[in-house]
């Protein structure tokens, strides 16, 4: 088998909150953003795909993994999930394993932050069965200083993907001082009525799961005093959101 710790940092298998179904979810290395609530941070460090000599060699040895648990795809409608990190930020790898997988019939979601350029983003997602799409602050203000980039090319790409009718799912992280004001939610409630068609959101509430990953790494945890959400204040969001016409789902 092929060295995958440049590509891949990790495969989760038997996951069932990364899309329809029982899944086999590939975790992929190297991310755009460095979100201040990451809890993957050993993923962000970006790989060089342009030195990459192997990518077929890389491929045939993941969807064997992949295929491994089909008989649960099968009997679930499951499938393979591609996150990160940012699966766009290797776009030979991530187009690919798109690819094979559609030829062997898995079912593929793709994870993804959106911050790509278009013809990438595109590519991958009319491949893809279903994009999990991250929409996390809508001000560039805030989304530069949590985020570490603009919002305008995230933004830009899931308005024009809605016209090619890719199938969307939308996430939205609520965290803490960082995405839950009312004025954020607001303004990502009026710009997905007016600018999409989709009406399906995952709250993802904060948690703290990423913490040890600081401490062992001995990174700056930015978050280390914030609290997860109350069920109260999960529910006033998916209020919200419900109010406007959302299917709204609390995590996944």
């Amino acid at each position: 088998m092929a060295d995958l710790t440049p590509y891949i940092f990790k495969i989760q298998r038997y996951c069932l909150h990364d899309g329809p179904g029982i899944r086999t979810t590939l975790f992929f290395k190297g991310c755009p953003l460095s979100c201040q609530w990451c809890h993957n941070p050993e993923s962000q460090a970006m790989g060089d795909e342009a030195k990459v000599k192997n990518i077929g060699e890389i491929v045939a040895d993941l969807v064997r993994e992949i295929e491994r648990d089909r008989i649960f795809y099968d009997e679930s409608n499951g499938g393979v999930t591609f996150s990160g990190g940012e699966p766009l930020s290797q776009p030979k790898l991530i187009l690919a394993l798109l690819s094979a997988c559609r030829e062997q019939e898995i079912h593929t979601c793709l994870d993804t932050c959106g911050f790509a350029p278009f013809d990438i983003f595109r590519a991958a997602a009319t491949l893809a069965d279903l994009v999990l799409f991250d929409v996390k602050i809508m001000a560039d203000r805030e989304h530069r200083s949590y985020t570490g980039k603009p919002v305008g090319q995230i933004l830009e790409n899931l308005k024009k993907i809605s016209y090619l009718r890719v199938p969307v799912k939308l996430r939205f992280p609520l965290i803490p001082t960082r995405t839950d004001s009312r004025e954020n939610i607001g303004q990502m409630i009026e710009f997905l009525t007016g600018q999409t068609p989709y009406r399906d959101v995952h709250i993802l509430p904060f948690h703290a799961i990423g913490d040890s990953k600081y401490e062992r790494m001995k990174i700056k945890n930015k978050l280390k005093e914030i609290l997860p959400p109350t069920a109260d204040r999960v529910e006033e969001v998916r209020q919200m959101f419900e109010a406007k016409g959302f299917n709204v789902t609390i995590g996944g």
